[in-house]
Parts: C-alpha cells; structure tokens; sequence
C-alpha cells in the first residue's frame, strides 16, 4: 500500500512539472524514442504518461546514485559513437522537466547543467546520464530546502570556478550560491561564454557574474523591506582573484579581464560587497561547479540545508 501511494505521488508530481512547463501530458510521444516518421501514438492519460516515466527510471538499478559522479571517470562528448535518439522528446519531455525541477533542488544543478548541453544531437549515452538523474531523484522524492524561522536575515554568497573543466572545448564553469542567514535562496550552474587562459580569470569571471546576482538580490530584499545597508560577503578560494580586486593597477595579464575588473572593484569600493578568502573545502559553491564524490557530495548537500523530509 505504502508502495503504490509513492507511485501515484510520483506520477501526479511528473504531471505537475509538464504542466507547470507548459508541456500538454497528453499525446506525447515516446520519450528518447529514435527518430522516424511514423504518426504519433494516440493521447493517453495523465497518470498514464507519466507511469511511463516512472518505469523509465527502474528500467536497470533501482539503488539512487548521485547524478554527477560517475561524470567523473566517464565524462560526456557531443560525438558520442553510440545511438543516437529523438532531440524533441529528449528535449521537451525530459530535460526541460529536468531544468525546471532545479528550480528547488539544487543537488542535480550541476548534473541538469550538463546533459542539458547535449539536447541539440542526443546520443543514447546521455540518455543514460538522464536516466541516472530520475533514478537519484526517485530514490531522494522527499529531499527539499529546509528554511528555518529562527534563520537571521543576513545575505551572503559563494563564489566558484572549474577551471577550463569541459573536455570538449575546455571552458570553464562558473558555480555560486546565497544564503540568507543559513537558508539558501540562490544558485546557479553555467558553462562560461570564453575560454580562459588561467585560473584565475575563471575565477573572476564567476566572481563578476555573482556580482552582478548579488546587486539584484539586495534590490529584491530591499524592496521586501529589508535592510541590505552593509557589505556582502562573497567567499572566493582563489587569492589571485581577490587581490586583483583590491588592486587599482591592472597590469598585462589582467587586461583581458578588465571589464570584469572595473565591475566588481567598483562595487567593492561602493560598499555593496566585501570579498573573502575561503578554503576549497568550506567552498560551497563547489557543488555546481563539478562532479563531486560521494562522500563531499553528502557533505555539501547537508551545508546547503538540502534535507529529507517523509510526510507523516
């Protein structure tokens, strides 16, 4: 009994997601199916769609396994040699589910960011890394943010970058996060728009975009009424990066960056933000940067207050 309430909780949740997305549950068509011309299967159900999907996610182990680690030892190309399927399906029914769903669960940010890269020539191996991310969130169907009423509401924020961390063109993804008080608000994946030459500005660049969050935050929490008069902190662990913000000379190798430099030092001069040093192992933002094993996976989670609630 206990069993088939979890199935039928799944199935109205899939149904909720596609309708928030505005994606009709009815008549969509197999998902990942192969490319071919044949008519589109008669509409079905809602519930009935969206058993499908639940069945796609017992399809191999039924044990949930983090998304992002096997990412790893197995990273993921666009020329994979392996079948390819339906990028529309792929797309509209899955992923794009996948994306919104990181709206709230910011533990497969990450893992979403990559798969989601694929979706132009899908390959049936990153029709897998997808199937690895429902089975994790079949397993964790209970995991959301946990946001205390005892939580000050002081805003702060971390800053990350994996350095030229793509193996396909070697860009670098910046990663950050906020909190207020110890309740996170605010997160975010993304592959950067160049390539960079160093650490560095990678870091930088993550740190410019962070910037640019944090100036909107503290227009959303003013207008809330609430006071964002001092300085935020943004935790960084890349010393180069904070004590190139601190330097009004920008030399040589720092002049491909200059726009990102005169941003943030004009916000750090204004008050608007103080930036700190932090160690790779406090760095939250860690987690939306790169795969993570298991062990720091828990622990991040945990930090960011992503808990496991069973309804009574």
């Amino acid at each position: 009994m206990k069993k088939n309430t979890q199935i039928l909780f799944c199935a109205f949740f899939i149904v909720l997601v596609l309708l928030l997305l505005n994606i009709s549950p009815m008549g969509l068509g197999p998902i990942f199916s192969s490319v071919s011309g044949t008519a589109q299967p008669p509409p079905q159900k809602p519930v009935a769609c969206a058993a499908k999907k639940l069945i796609l996610a017992e399809q191999t182990c039924c044990h949930p396994r983090f998304p992002a680690t096997e990412l790893r030892s197995q990273p993921l190309h666009p020329f994979e040699r392996s079948r390819e399927v339906d990028p529309t399906a792929a797309r509209s029914q899955l992923v794009g589910s996948l994306v919104y769903l990181t709206v709230t669960r910011p533990d497969i940010s990450y893992a979403v960011h990559i798969v989601s890269q694929f979706m132009a020539a899908p390959r049936s191996l990153h029709y897998a890394a997808v199937l690895r991310i429902l089975r994790y969130l079949k397993g964790t169907l209970f995991h959301g943010l946990h946001f205390s009423s005892q939580s000050s509401l002081t805003l702060q924020a971390y800053s990350d970058a994996d350095w030229a961390g793509d193996p396909t063109d070697r860009r670098s993804t910046t990663g950050y996060c906020f909190l207020l008080g110890d309740s996170l608000i605010s997160w975010r994946s993304k592959k950067q728009s160049v390539v960079a030459r160093s650490s560095t500005e990678a870091e930088y660049r993550a740190l410019a975009d962070t910037t640019a969050e944090l100036l909107w935050l503290r227009w959303l929490l003013q207008d809330l009424g609430i006071d964002c008069s001092t300085a935020v902190p943004i935790h960084c662990d890349n010393r180069s990066a904070i004590q190139i913000a601190h330097n009004d000379v920008f030399h040589e190798r720092t002049k491909h960056i200059e726009i990102d430099c005169h941003f943030v030092r004009h916000h750090l001069l204004q008050g608007t933000l103080q930036l700190r040093s932090v160690s790779s192992q406090d760095q939250l933002a860690d987690i939306f940067t790169k795969p993570m094993p298991p062990g720091r996976f828990r622990d991040l989670i945990s930090k960011l207050k992503l808990v496991s609630v069973h309804p009574t």
